[in-house]
């Protein structure tokens, strides 16, 4: 059965049919009510479900009964599932993700697929948040449904600002990123600004998508949901220290990564590539 539905999930059509052109919000709001519902028959079996449509591997899972299909989305990892590159030139990865669209910022440009640009003041709310990444270094980590949905601190950094943008909720696999322009610039999304301990700055834009009821950010009020309140610039003064968890999103998603010049990435970061949070990204050129 599971090869039978990722042949039909690999239509290219009838996956964008069946991800987007369905009403998207309700759909979101629809899974986020059903998916927190306590009852074991209805857990067991959604997660069921779930587990044929999405490659789900709870074998580093801290605990290994759930009492909603939420709490398996929001899973946390067993002690030191995530080990940390420790060292310090080294930016890591935020997240379990697929590595997506990369390369070099040109000016306010980056590309969310290859031939599909969109500029990073729209992605960021601002022209002036872009300006210090002019020339730097930018990663697309999506995160699928399957996969752990926590993400940490890439290094040592303060958390100085959170801008929140309302937004669409488009699917954000590679089918929808062909046949939506600028859809990270269209969807709901928390751009995190960041500053290392050497005042370089690190963003980090968590953009939702279908069926994320939320995003959640740990050094914010993660009993609320962030878009409560709508489009806000929202100042903070958090120092989170490598690894430690920033946020979680509430399903698959994205985060897209941006840092100035003086920078490259790790040996081995490809499009296409899974990578683990914890592990290198980035490095820091050699002065």
């Amino acid at each position: 059965m599971r090869s039978a539905i990722a042949r039909l999930v690999a239509n290219e059509d009838l996956n964008f049919l069946l991800t987007n052109r369905l009403p998207r919000r309700l759909a979101t709001n629809f899974v986020g009510w059903f998916s927190k519902i306590e009852n074991p028959i209805v857990a067991k079996s959604s997660i069921a479900m779930w587990k044929l449509f999405s490659d789900v591997d709870l074998a580093d899972a801290a605990e290994t009964r759930f009492r909603s299909m939420h709490a398996c989305f929001i899973r946390t990892l067993k002690p030191g599932a995530r080990p940390v590159a420790a060292e310090a030139n080294v930016v890591a990865s935020p997240s379990d993700a697929i590595v997506g669209a990369h390369g070099v910022i040109e000016g306010n440009v980056v590309q969310q697929i290859k031939g599909a640009p969109y500029s990073l003041s729209d992605l960021l709310g601002s022209s002036e948040a872009s300006q210090a990444y002019d020339g730097g270094t930018y990663v697309t980590l999506r995160l699928t449904a399957g996969m752990y949905h926590h993400f940490h601190a890439p290094h040592d950094l303060t958390v100085d600002q959170v801008t929140y943008i309302s937004g669409d909720c488009w699917n954000v696999n590679p089918i929808a990123l062909k046949r939506v322009e600028r859809l990270f610039c269209k969807n709901e999304r928390a751009a995190i600004r960041c500053k290392l301990e050497d005042g370089t700055p690190v963003m980090l834009v968590a953009v939702a998508a279908v069926l994320v009821a939320s995003i959640r950010l740990s050094f914010l009020d993660t009993a609320q949901s962030l878009r409560i309140g709508g489009p806000r610039v929202i100042p903070v003064q958090a120092r989170v220290r490598k690894g430690e968890e920033m946020g979680y999103f509430e399903h698959g998603s994205t985060i897209v990564m941006l840092l100035p010049k003086g920078f490259r990435f790790a040996d081995g970061i490809e499009t296409g590539k899974r990578i683990r949070a914890g592990e290198a990204l980035f490095v820091r050129a050699s002065k």
